[in-house]
């Protein structure tokens, strides 16, 4: 008979919120007194931990610097043999010890004394040696790992990586640090691309499907089908003509559609937008007014369109 592993990774799920919340039950001034320093220094935040402390240490690093917090990550055993020398007096050491024991990070303590530099630490033991040399301790200990032999290290490492997370949401607030910064630090991600790039390096401009409001039917749709983007510009962008427009007006009196001409049909007003937007902010009037179509303008005049497909969302 197979084993309900669903009950197993709901156990697992139960044992580590609850190592979560009981995080909220352990936090101090010292969660201040940390959040302070890293803001006042002119320093970095250099992050320390061995073994699984160290690859959650990591993700922290990777967290604050993506977030505008100036970090590195330094592997105590070879902080010991050399890397010392990167750390400056100005810099914020965290280091992360579960037990407060580890030994390749205790004997990095007299070089930071003498160094002179602040030292946060994250243990599961206020009374550690780690913690007790430590300018500000963040307690992170927990109820019970995940692990049923309360050996490898599971519900630990989760709240070690979500004391990280509150650390870094608290100095972006106390920076004001807004989507547009966030963006600066992923240029190549669909937010930094969104927000740094502009509407005039990704609208279309060669070949527009350019009409005369007193164009026939058959010129507009012929225009529309050689423009391929499913509409026709009227009068260097007085009007817009749709492929949604033809449909509409087909339903509602296709006998006599043939006979109209672009004017007729062509809604009047289009929305538009400055080539020198962001493709964010051309998301954003297109989603406000349900459309998949804005003409670009430049100086007033139209330059190109730009679509919803044009943003890679």
């Amino acid at each position: 008979m197979s084993q309900d592993y669903q009950a197993i990774a709901k156990r697992v799920f139960d044992i580590e919120a609850e190592a979560v919340l009981h995080l909220k039950t352990l936090l101090d001034d010292d969660f201040n007194g940390s959040v302070d320093a890293i803001l006042k220094t002119n320093g970095r935040v250099v992050i320390c931990g061995m073994g699984k402390s160290g690859l959650i240490g990591k993700k922290i690093m990777a967290t604050l610097a993506s977030t505008g917090t100036p970090c590195f990550f330094m592997h105590p055993g070879e902080a010991f043999h050399g890397d010392l020398g990167m750390v400056a007096p100005d810099d914020v050491f965290l280091a992360l010890s579960n037990s407060g024991e580890t030994d390749e990070v205790i004997r990095l303590l007299p070089f930071l004394k003498d160094n002179g530099n602040v030292l946060i630490s994250m243990t599961g033991r206020p009374q550690s040696t780690l913690a007790q040399n430590s300018d500000f301790h963040l307690n992170i200990s927990v109820p019970q790992e995940a692990c049923p032999h309360q050996l490898a290290p599971t519900s630990s490492t989760t709240a070690t990586l979500v004391m990280g997370d509150a650390l870094a949401v608290a100095l972006m607030e106390a920076r004001d640090f807004q989507p547009h910064d966030f963006a600066r630090f992923h240029p190549g991600g669909s937010l930094g691309r969104k927000l740094l790039t502009r509407v005039k390096h990704e609208m279309k401009s060669g070949n527009l499907p350019l009409i005369r409001s007193d164009a026939p039917m058959t010129e507009v749709i012929h225009t529309m089908n050689e423009g391929r983007l499913g509409l026709c510009i009227v009068d260097e962008g007085r009007g817009i003509i749709t492929d949604g427009d033809l449909r509409r007006h087909m339903e509602n009196d296709a006998a006599g559609l043939m006979s109209k001409t672009a004017a007729d049909i062509m809604g009047t007003a289009p929305k538009t937008i400055d080539s020198e937007a962001t493709l964010s902010q051309a998301e954003e009037l297109m989603n406000e007014h349900k459309i998949t179509s804005l003409l670009v303008t430049e100086n007033g005049r139209l330059a190109g369109v730009i679509q919803i497909y044009d943003l890679n969302i």
